[in-house]
């Protein structure tokens, strides 16, 4: 045993020796955050090293004598020098977000029938909800109210205050109180759920289309949902649906939320995968998870992540105490499931999802950093953020239902 001792010992101290010189023949080259291009000692040749879990290389050294062992090889050893002496004369500046979108509030007023600025103002209206003021267009010479929502009983501001209440954690009744004790409106909770319910499917819809640039590590994991849509025939005490989540393990930004009732399937998470692959653009680097079989199948399926070509590393993990676990994304079920708590219990799973997928992203501040997963990932929004996504997924709305001919004429 002292011989296999001395004999470790001895073997370690050649490598550094090895990894010294490497150094000296040239830098490691940096391909991305968990890998790295060394260069061989004697040839032109370059050997990969990829740290996620653990350090790993391509070089036979590793593979042989190595690998499962705890040791490290020349290659490996090369890095941990090189980010060393890196860190020890390198002067890091203060880290800063950087916003490379903000999301604008809309804040010119336009005509609704032909987009003209030109408008005076034309008398008010009243109404159940106050006076109104009413304007008309110098270019078509119809009248109309700013309004960026028709037909609603009430205006923008107050529908962004109803889901605000609803996502922190009021229920509808408690909603339409508020408004009644402050407001002095007389609004029903069965109003309020409709807005909750109308607009967190247009806002869901317009979130979609923002990209976030976020690195290539994802959790995911499944949770249960009490629900009121009736129990389950052969179980009658099953009356819980699951809900699906992807998150980024750096930012928090939830990809996909995805309700797949009572269904517990690899097809399911095959679902969630081609979601958060929408919404992200490009596939990831790694996906960790629980020991549940159907991720594996998921991701298999998903990113055809078969055979020699295997796109995405999947680490199915047990235990919150790992150095790598999914403990961010098991944090968010908490949050989730103090929500539905109140509610005891919701029919339409997959409307509220969405309505909270965009309240957890763009509204909800981290505790510790005062930043919101959104700002995390260099997406900025301006102004009263519930109010600034509502009219941006409003006129988004509009401009997909505009016909040929209108997109024509608005684009001259």
């Amino acid at each position: 045993m002292e011989q296999t001792t001395e004999y470790i010992k001895n073997f370690s101290s050649w490598r550094e020796e090895r990894a010294k010189a490497i150094l000296e023949k040239g830098n490691p080259e940096s391909i991305d955050e968990f890998t790295y291009l060394v260069p061989s000692q004697n040839s032109s040749k370059k050997y990969k090293v990829t740290h996620i879990d653990s350090y790993s290389c391509e070089c036979e050294d590793f593979q042989r004598r190595c690998k499962g062992k705890g040791l490290y090889c020349k290659h490996i050893k090369a890095i941990l020098l090189f980010e060393k002496i890196k860190a020890k004369y390198e002067v890091k500046p203060e880290v800063t977000q950087e916003i490379e979108l903000i999301i604008e509030q809309p804040q010119k007023d336009v005509c609704p029938y032909c987009s003209c600025d030109k408008m005076f103002k034309r008398g008010k209206r009243n109404t159940a909800r106050g006076e109104k003021q009413i304007y008309c267009c110098k270019s078509c010479k119809k009248r109309f109210v700013l309004e960026p929502i028709k037909y609603l009983k009430g205006n923008s501001k107050l529908v962004c205050l109803a889901m605000d209440c609803y996502y922190k954690g009021l229920s509808y009744r408690d909603i339409a109180d508020q408004f009644s004790q402050f407001y002095g409106l007389k609004l029903s909770h069965v109003t309020i759920r409709d807005w909750v319910l109308k607009f967190s499917k247009i806002m869901n819809k317009y979130s979609k289309t923002i990209q976030p640039q976020i690195k290539g590590v994802w959790n995911a994991d499944e949770t249960l949902i009490l629900t009121k849509r009736g129990k389950d025939k052969k179980n009658p005490n099953k009356n819980y649906d699951y809900v699906w989540n992807v998150m980024d393990n750096k930012t928090k930004f939830l990809l996909a939320s995805e309700c797949s009732g009572r269904s517990r399937k690899s097809k399911d998470a095959v679902h969630v995968f081609k979601e958060a692959h929408k919404q992200n653009g490009k596939i990831p680097f790694q996906i960790i998870t629980d020991r549940y079989a159907g991720y594996q199948d998921g991701v298999r399926k998903a990113f055809r992540n078969w055979g020699n070509e295997r796109k995405v590393k999947h680490t199915s993990i047990v235990g919150k105490r790992k150095v790598v676990n999914n403990n961010a994304i098991e944090s968010h079920h908490s949050h989730q499931k103090e929500f539905h708590k109140i509610r005891r219990g919701v029919t339409e799973v997959q409307s509220y999802q969405d309505g909270f997928r965009v309240f957890h992203n763009f509204v909800r501040k981290n505790t510790r950093d005062k930043l919101t997963p959104a700002e995390k990932c260099g997406i900025g929004v301006n102004g009263n953020r519930w109010n600034t996504l509502l009219l941006n997924s409003i006129k988004q709305q509009k401009a997909t239902n505009l016909t040929g001919e209108e997109n024509v004429i608005k684009s001259h």
